[in-house]
């Protein structure tokens, strides 16, 4: 059987990670990133171009040209 807690705050966890121990269950730790290291890396660098000067402007009548 597979027992998955969700939300846990981190002043209950050691207690929970402690009762599972004692009963002999293993734990798995899943912590999730919402996004992709190299994608927000990305995204920061577009940013950093266009305060640069670097970006360019597009008519919203030009744009399905």
């Amino acid at each position: 059987m597979e027992l998955i807690l969700k939300n846990v705050k981190k002043k209950d966890y050691p207690v929970l990670k402690s009762l599972a121990k004692s009963l002999g269950f293993e734990i798995e730790e899943k912590i999730e990133k919402p996004y992709n290291p190299e994608f927000v890396k990305e995204i920061l660098e577009a940013e950093q171009s266009i305060k640069d000067g670097k970006g360019l402007n597009i008519k919203l009548e030009d744009l399905w040209k």
